[in-house]
C-alpha cells in the first residue's frame, strides 16, 4: 500500500476553503435577501397605490416571511 503523506498545512488549507464556502452563502444570501426586500417594497408601493387588494396579503407574508428566514441563516 503507498504511504499517503498528508501537507503540514492541511488543517489551514481546510479552514481556509470552508471560510470561503461560508463568504459566498453569506453574499448569495444577502443578494436573495436584496430581491426580497425590493418585492417588498414593490408590495408596498402596489397596496399604497390601491392596486393590490388586502385580499392578497399572502403575498406580502411571504416575502416577509422569506426576508425573516434568510436573515436567520
Amino acid at each position: 500500500m503507498d504511504n499517503v503523506i498528508i501537507p503540514d498545512n492541511q488543517i489551514e488549507l481546510t479552514v481556509k476553503r470552508q471560510a470561503e464556502k461560508y463568504i459566498q452563502r453569506a453574499k448569495t444570501r444577502e443578494q436573495y435577501r436584496n430581491v426580497v426586500r425590493a418585492g417588498i417594497a414593490q408590495w408596498i408601493e402596489k397596496f399604497q397605490a390601491g392596486e393590490i387588494k388586502i385580499e392578497t396579503v399572502s403575498d406580502l407574508r411571504e416575502l416577509i416571511e422569506m426576508d425573516l428566514y434568510l436573515e436567520e441563516k
